[in-house]
C-alpha cells in the first residue's frame, strides 16, 4: 500500500465516519420527540426565578 493509497482510503472513510456523525446530530435534533425539550432549553434564559 503507497502512501496515496493510504491517504485517499483515510480521507474518503473520515469524510463518511464525520457525515454519519453530523447526519445522527441532525436527526436527533430534529426528531418531533425531542421538540418539548428543546424548546424548553430555549427559553431558559428567559425564566425569571
Amino acid at each position: 500500500m503507497t502512501y496515496e493509497n493510504a491517504s485517499a482510503f483515510a480521507q474518503t472513510s473520515g469524510l463518511l465516519y464525520f457525515v454519519t456523525i453530523f447526519m445522527a446530530v441532525a436527526v436527533y435534533a430534529f426528531w418531533p420527540r425531542n421538540r418539548a425539550r428543546f424548546d424548553a432549553a430555549a427559553h431558559l434564559p428567559l425564566n425569571e426565578d
